[in-house]
């Protein structure tokens, strides 16, 4: 598994878990967790963070850049002029010219405005992002993002914090099987074995935050993520056996004594 590295665009990294820093009980937790996780992406949320305070105790000096990526986020933008702004923004800031892009359609289910999402991408793809965009869980929508440049294409596996698990795994087969740039399933994660399915789906790696985040002991919950995202990478490489209706006998009858 040392080897097996998740590659983006020019960059790889050891770890197939991204994680995020938003709704912790305090930056210390935040930072415990991070480190407890074996992250080496960090997704931040430019919209939520005070770039000129670094320094002043925000989030950001919390956070060693000489060890974590920082992936800003253009979350809580609802058209695509706002997401270009923003990743705009936190490049001008020398955060990052990678960026998680996510376009809002719809307040309640926080579901992705494709059409937004789209002409984000390709705007900032010809600016020189590398981009990866938070969509929905459709192949043609997927298809489209790489067309246009994506480096990577980030299907919900549930609409953000909402801990439902992956609905929709047949979705995301259909993705792997449609794109050639990485899967990595973005939101809805609730626990572990959420995120050692989508690992063994095929998932090149899994984004969470608030399932880390809002569990009641957030830096165990880190490390079983870790572990979790680790193990659904090494069955899925490891090829599973086919289902059964009927049982098969693990031991052989050929050769027995009778």
């Amino acid at each position: 598994m040392e080897k097996d590295n998740l590659k983006i665009a020019n960059r790889e990294f050891r770890s197939r878990l991204i994680v995020g820093t938003g709704k912790y009980s305090s930056f210390e937790v935040m930072q415990k967790a991070i480190e407890k996780s074996g992250a080496e992406m960090v997704t931040v949320a430019i919209r939520r963070v005070n770039l000129a305070d670094r320094g002043q105790g925000s989030l950001l000096d919390y956070l060693d850049l000489s060890k974590y990526t920082i992936l800003p986020n253009t979350a809580g933008c609802y058209t695509a002029e706002e997401a270009v702004r923003t990743a705009m923004l936190a490049r001008e800031a020398g955060l990052s010219d990678m960026v998680k892009l996510e376009v809002i359609g719809d307040e309640k289910t926080l579901f992705p405005d494709v059409t937004g999402l789209l002409k984000a991408t390709e705007i900032l793809v010809k600016e020189g992002f590398i981009v990866l965009p938070y969509t929905n869980d459709d192949p043609v929508t997927a298809k489209k993002l790489e067309d246009l440049g994506a480096a990577a294409v980030m299907p919900l596996g549930a609409p953000i914090g909402s801990g439902l698990g992956i609905r929709n795994p047949y979705n995301i087969r259909i993705i792997l099987e449609t794109v050639s740039v990485p899967v990595i399933v973005d939101a809805g994660v609730g626990t572990a074995s959420d995120a050692t399915i989508a690992m063994e789906l095929g998932a090149d790696a899994v984004l969470m935050n608030t399932a880390i985040a809002g569990a009641k002991d957030p830096l165990a919950m880190a490390e079983a993520m870790r572990y979790a995202v680790e193990a659904g990478r090494l069955a899925y490489k490891a090829g599973r056996i086919p289902k059964k209706l009927y049982a098969t006998a693990s031991s052989p009858l050929e050769g027995m004594i009778e």
